[in-house]
């Protein structure tokens, strides 16, 4: 017989990239039949691994479509076996290469113990992630390879790092119930810090003495909603906070505040920076953009400086951010400052949702509170969102704010743990100088005008921040010194009459 030669082609090294093409994905088959055989013969064992596995994250289509089916008949509280699950699985072609409905007693059959199934549920969700990862890099490496005007190269980065963040959280396989007696301890643990300081405040500290016996500090996870009309001082006040917190991180090495992420909508990090400048050399910062500084000004300048650049506080002014993107970017800066305790917004209504304008603009806000609410909880910190305030307030002869006065307060006040109102009597006060009535005795007015301007020496610089709404505390007026030229909130040291 004569002898048959094959010529193959010359071999050669085959490059980088099509070498990744024909590897096969990460995935266990022998995990995947074990798990669902432990299941099948007993059905307690999907327990240990219900809550994180998912169909999907099984490799052969085939045992995704088991899992699912036993998933269905454990929810409606009915049995999962061999002999139940056969009837969907009788005429499936899909199961036709591994022997039909029978491949189900086969799996049932080869299982020795279930003790292992909690370990083979993890690997099998490893593997699944090790796959998406495989696909987002694929992905993201297709994109960038497009020119998409739509999609500028910043905005992908963003939608990878919230995909990769998402995935990640996927992977946390830790979460759920936590017993009674774990959470006791940490509640423990947290009144016992917070004794030990001298602030006595179990959350991060706004440097103001009074607001924070009133609120024990701004607490993790809290959405807390900071509102005001104009030149109330909103931006001023959680300007000051947001220092004052990172300035504790700084002075107490670690002990007190944190770091702290300030999301400025409506001004610039420059403008920011030269109100702290201004603040700390004491010189007004209006001046200083002015140009309106002395020589002397600049040693001030340059020890404020020296302080200021120590504390750990962080400055995004980029204008119309999504609630997505500043997800992100809060994400990103807290795995790399993970001592970021506190994120400040200025101010919500600049933020937008998904994006769609024909959205009703309540519906949006909604979403926007919501975002805010979830970001606080997903990175355990509170987030301070500055709002503002309907012109209903200048109606009323009483302008201290409410609650309705909220700008689409709905969803707002809704999603809030705690609702602070700034206000500054002295504002409307200055305003409201009396005029002399044509029926009224110089006398009359006289008297009038005396009255007009003792109340203005009570209230002169002093501001209230009305807490409205507090989920865990109670309500109340905290008073504090206002020192408009510097734009510096500080505490109240004399008796002030509300």
């Amino acid at each position: 017989m004569a002898e048959t030669v094959m010529n193959f082609p010359a071999i050669r090294a085959a490059p980088a990239a099509e070498l990744a093409q024909t590897r096969t994905p990460p995935h266990n088959i022998e995990a995947e039949q074990a798990l669902l055989g432990a299941i099948l013969v007993n059905n307690n064992a999907y327990e240990k691994v219900g809550d994180f596995l998912r169909p999907e994250h099984f490799y052969d289509p085939v045992h995704e479509r088991i899992f699912a089916a036993i998933t269905t008949l454990i929810n409606r509280g009915q049995i999962a076996d061999p002999k139940t699950l056969r009837g969907l699985f009788e005429s499936d072609p899909a199961l036709a290469p591994v022997g039909g409905a029978q491949y189900l007693g086969d799996l049932a059959a080869s299982v020795i113990t279930i003790i292992n199934v909690a370990d083979y549920g993890r690997l099998i969700h490893d593997l699944y992630l090790r796959r998406q990862l495989i696909a987002l890099g694929e992905e993201m490496v297709n994109n960038a390879c497009v020119h998409d005007l739509d999609e500028p190269a910043l905005r992908q980065i963003e939608n990878t790092e919230a995909r990769l963040f998402e995935l990640a959280r996927t992977g946390e396989l830790d979460r759920g119930f936590v017993r009674l007696e774990k959470s006791l301890t940490a509640s423990i643990r947290l009144a016992e810090e917070a004794y030990r300081r001298d602030s006595h405040v179990t959350g991060v500290t706004t440097g103001l003495r009074d607001l924070d016996r009133k609120l024990g500090g701004l607490q993790k996870s809290d959405l807390i909603i900071l509102a005001g009309r104009p030149s109330m001082g909103k931006t001023a006040l959680a300007t000051n906070i947001a220092f004052n917190a990172a300035r504790a991180w700084h002075d107490t090495g670690g002990k007190e505040g944190c770091a702290v992420a300030f999301f400025s909508l409506e001004m610039s990090s420059e403008q920011l920076a030269t109100r702290l400048l201004g603040e700390h050399a004491n010189v007004p910062s209006d001046k200083i953009r002015r140009g309106e500084i002395r020589q002397e000004d600049f040693s001030k300048f340059l020890e404020a400086a020296k302080i200021l650049s120590r504390v750990p506080l962080y400055i995004d002014d980029t204008p119309a951010l999504t609630v997505a993107a500043l997800r992100t970017r809060a994400r990103r800066l807290k795995r790399l400052v993970p001592s970021l305790g506190l994120v400040v917004v200025d101010y919500l209504q600049l933020l937008h949702g998904h994006g769609r304008r024909e959205d009703n603009r309540v519906q949006e806000i909604s979403e926007i509170t919501r975002g805010l609410k979830g970001i606080a909880k997903e990175l355990d910190l509170p987030i301070l969102a500055l709002s503002q305030l309907s012109r209903a307030v200048e109606s009323r002869e009483d302008k201290r704010p409410q609650l309705a006065d909220l700008r689409e307060s709905g969803s707002i006040e809704q999603d809030a743990d705690v609702v602070m109102f700034v206000y500054r009597e002295e504002y409307y006060h200055a305003r409201s100088q009396p005029a002399r009535r044509a029926d009224e005795t110089e006398e009359k007015f006289n008297a009038r005008f005396d009255r007009w301007q003792k109340r203005g020496e009570e209230i002169y610089n002093i501001a209230e921040v009305l807490i409205a709404k507090q989920r865990h505390g109670p309500i109340g007026t905290v008073p504090l010194h206002f020192d408009g030229p510097y734009t510096r909130f500080s505490n109240l040291e004399k008796n002030y009459e509300l």
